[in-house]
């Protein structure tokens, strides 16, 4: 089975340690998904910001028109995120 080191919160420093604090803010913990992308801190960080500029940038769609797409995309590809 392939295994992608994560890097955990007490090893985080800099831009790293910076996403992980934003995470706790958004979301009261740090996701798998963002410590997947751990090892790569400016693709995390230009991951967050195209995340944030697809759900609360202007849009015709509303915020829960955004996350009901968001919902039936990872249920078609079978994604729990």
């Amino acid at each position: 089975m392939p295994h992608i080191r994560l890097t955990e919160p007490d090893e985080a420093t800099g831009l790293l340690a910076s996403e992980y604090d934003a995470a706790v803010g958004r979301a009261g913990k740090i996701f798998n998904i963002v410590k997947a992308m751990s090892l790569r801190p400016e693709v995390l960080h230009a991951s967050m910001e195209m995340y944030k500029a697809i759900m609360f940038g202007p849009s015709a769609l509303t915020r829960a028109e955004r996350e009901l797409l968001a919902t039936v995309t990872s249920r078609h590809n079978a994604c729990h995120y």
